[in-house]
């Protein structure tokens, strides 16, 4: 069984679906915006 920490450290980058930059947040996370193009 794979460590969980590792598992999330080997998560490739996020993408934000409006522009297609790097998100610069947690992989994990449910964000799909980066923060220029949320507008919450």
């Amino acid at each position: 069984m794979e460590n969980v920490v590792e598992f999330f450290k080997n998560l490739p980058s996020k993408q934000c679906t409006s522009c297609g930059e790097k998100i610069e947040e947690q992989h994990e996370c449910y964000g799909t915006q980066c923060d220029s193009c949320n507008e919450l």
